[in-house]
């Protein structure tokens, strides 16, 4: 499967400060959704860019718009029989993996300021790939075995998991989906927390404690710039446990972001699946 022609672009929105490693993650998501679907236009824009080195939302639709608009008219200054292009000039995907309000409304904000016709999907959880993503980190950190079939045991592993989300409330909830689906995997309980809701974490460790876990894990449900990484550590520090590092550019994102590009557009080829537990 290849992107129809004249397909509008994927535009991945980025949100957080910019930088080196930022960059360097959402270019590796839109690179592994290329992957997927060949002819694919990708382009990346950051909530808080610069229109330097990091172009802005509103600046990567304008010039999204600006290429269509040319495109057309070399076409039919070439004799060549083309429809005048319509339809939104991008599918914008916001690269969060769950619902951050404060966030979605910036974004939103942000395509109605650049005037350009553009569709805005919702964010890429909550998924089995995203659970998937989740054990796959923590097993990195040493705080959950890869594979609980297999004979060996991890010292380090976690009997409790706090799933750390932004986003408020219904950020809690939305990962708390994905919790059961990763506490399935693991096989031990997972509950969701808020990292911008004060003493969320502490409590959560608490109930996680007193319901018998006693190695806990902190999981960020966080693809990674979204937040400073710095609220992490403390939040394992004040839960007194070992955090995994946050998703960043795991395969599963890129295909999760062209999954809600694809669907946006009505072309969707088979949905993602997460692997199967073990």
């Amino acid at each position: 499967m290849a992107a129809p022609e004249g397909a509008p672009a994927l535009l991945l929105a980025v949100p957080g400060t910019p930088g080196i490693a930022t960059r360097s993650l959402a270019e590796e998501v839109v690179s592994i959704a290329r992957s997927e679907l060949p002819g694919l236009d990708a382009r990346i824009g950051y909530l808080d860019g610069d229109d330097a080195e990091f172009p802005t939302l509103q600046a990567v639709l304008v010039h999204a718009a600006e290429v269509r608009a040319a495109r057309y008219e070399q076409a039919k200054a070439a004799g060549a029989d083309v429809k005048e292009p319509d339809g939104p000039v991008a599918v914008v995907v916001p690269l969060l993996a769950g619902p951050d309000g404060s966030l979605l409304r910036r974004i939103r904000q942000a395509v109605m300021d650049s005037r350009i016709a553009a569709d805005l999907t919702d964010v890429l959880g909550p998924h089995p790939l995203l659970a998937e993503a989740l054990h796959v980190r923590l097993s990195e950190a040493g705080l959950a075995r890869a594979d609980r079939a297999r004979l060996f045991t991890v010292a380090t592993a976690a009997d409790g998991i706090i799933l750390a989300s932004v986003g408020g409330e219904e950020a809690v909830q939305a990962a708390g989906i994905t919790g059961m689906l990763l506490a399935a995997r693991l096989a031990v309980p997972v509950m969701a927390a808020a990292l911008d809701q004060e003493g969320s974490i502490s409590s959560v460790a608490e109930q996680l404690r007193s319901s018998g876990s006693q190695q806990l894990a902190l999981a960020p449900y966080l693809i990674g710039p979204e937040i400073d990484s710095a609220l992490v550590a403390e939040a394992a520090a004040e839960a007194g446990c070992s955090a995994a590092e946050p998703l960043g550019p795991y395969p599963a994102i890129g295909k999760l972001a062209l999954a809600k590009y694809t669907t946006a557009l009505g072309i969707a080829p088979p949905q993602p699946q997460g692997a199967p537990v073990r």
